[in-house]
């Protein structure tokens, strides 16, 4: 293929999306910054496993409160504004932590409270940017967009824990202060975005002919009775819990399992992130390839795979290597997954089903809960190897009970679709 025939940054043309982009890549490198930082900052208050996982799960728990709801208002309202507040009370967060540090008045409270208003924001931002990609797009640059978003949320997970480990050994004071910075940077990037109207219109007035308990109904009640949707949810959801919440016993493994210390940490889960990017950006470029249930099974039992062997690494080159490979296939699979889901949902309906997807984010801080009693039991390297089995089996298991999956193709489902849709 000659380069020129490349589609991996076509979508990047459009000046509207561009500014959304560079916004979803700021913010993610705040959010895995403050991944970093938090569990640092927890485990040097308190020295505990246990409670690595408590503070992952108090950050998650508005996600699976507040996601649903946040779906109905990206439907209803304008989803330009309640990104821009999103963003800006972000800030206000960070600085308040930042300032907590730097006087040594923090305490594990503060840790916990902050964290879980910045999830509580973050389950707003996370809709309203997900459907302003297809308002700024449309159908023509969809996929690829979808994937080029992936890929900057996993760009800033490579950049953004190294950075913060970096930042770190000045202090956590000072990791929060360069946090609040980037929000606020993201926030004059969306400001400038121009919405269609149209668009925007057209999907607040169909969600507000309905009370609003009646949309969050309608958004739960099309995904259980679209089989094929709901299978792709489980896939999107499960892998996430049971396996993603690795990350949050990687304090443990820098210290305990290769003697290092938080930049350690953040090399490791920096190397999560290149591999993410290096798996979105190849969806981006592959074009009609993209929308294949196998290549979306193969790279969910992949993630399940190399996890299992980053538990038996003892050796940090080698540990580096199996965590890159976890990041390619995890990428790989929830980038399908996603753009998949966001393809075939209706566009009234896309910010609730979007909404219901994005609990896997939720769901992952609680399953770091279990990641942490898991390693407060029985290890680090027991525990990931636990998880990655998990996600073995279930793969296995949806290969099995939804087979339709493997032979999905998402450009022959969409015409078949068409052509019931023009019988009918």
């Amino acid at each position: 293929m000659r380069i020129r025939n490349l589609r991996t940054f076509e979508s990047l043309r459009l000046r509207d999306y561009r500014l959304l982009w560079a916004g979803q890549l700021t913010t993610s490198m705040g959010l895995w910054m403050d991944q970093v930082t938090r569990t640092w900052l927890i485990f040097t208050l308190t020295g505990s496993y246990l409670q690595l996982g408590f503070v992952s799960a108090v950050r998650g728990i508005p996600l699976l409160l507040f996601g649903s709801i946040a779906g109905v208002v990206a439907d209803r309202y304008g989803r330009k504004a309640q990104l821009i507040i999103a963003q800006v009370v972000n800030a206000i967060l960070n600085v308040a932590l930042a300032t907590l540090v730097l006087t040594h008045q923090v305490q594990p409270w503060h840790v916990y409270v902050t964290g879980f208003l910045a999830g509580t924001v973050q389950a707003f931002q996370q809709p309203a940017r997900q459907v302003l990609i297809n308002d700024l797009v449309g159908e023509k640059y969809l996929l690829n967009a979808i994937s080029l978003n992936s890929a900057a949320l996993n760009l800033s997970r490579s950049i953004g824990p190294a950075v913060s480990g970096l930042l770190n050994i000045m202090g956590a004071d000072f990791s929060y202060y360069v946090q609040a910075f980037m929000y606020i940077i993201a926030t004059v990037w969306t400001v400038q975005i121009k919405v269609p109207e149209t668009k925007q219109a057209a999907a607040s007035f169909a969600a507000e002919e309905q009370s609003f308990l009646s949309s969050t109904r309608e958004g739960f009640a099309y995904v259980m009775s679209n089989k094929l949707i709901l299978a792709l949810m489980v896939l999107g959801l499960a892998p996430m819990v049971l396996g993603m919440p690795f990350i949050t016993l990687m304090p443990g493994f820098a210290t305990q399992v290769f003697k290092g210390g938080s930049a350690t940490q953040g090399l490791l889960m920096a190397m999560v992130g290149v591999g993410a990017v290096l798996g979105a950006l190849t969806i981006a470029s592959i074009g009609r390839l993209q929308g294949s249930g196998k290549l979306m099974i193969v790279g969910a039992a992949g993630f399940g795979v190399s996890l299992i062997l980053f538990g038996h690494s003892h050796m940090l080159w080698l540990a580096t290597i199996f965590i890159l490979i976890i990041g390619v296939s995890n990428s790989s699979y929830t980038t399908q997954d996603q753009t998949i889901i966001q393809t075939l949902a209706p566009a009234r309906l896309r910010g609730r089903i979007l909404g219901i997807y994005l609990l896997n984010r939720a769901l992952m801080p609680l399953g770091s809960l279990l990641a942490g009693a898991l390693g407060n039991y029985l290890g680090g390297p027991m525990a990931v190897t636990i998880m990655g089995a998990s996600c073995v089996a279930l793969v296995l298991a949806i290969r099995i009970f939804a087979p339709d999956i493997w032979h999905l193709n998402l450009e022959e489902y969409k015409k078949a679709h068409q052509q019931a849709e023009f019988r009918l």
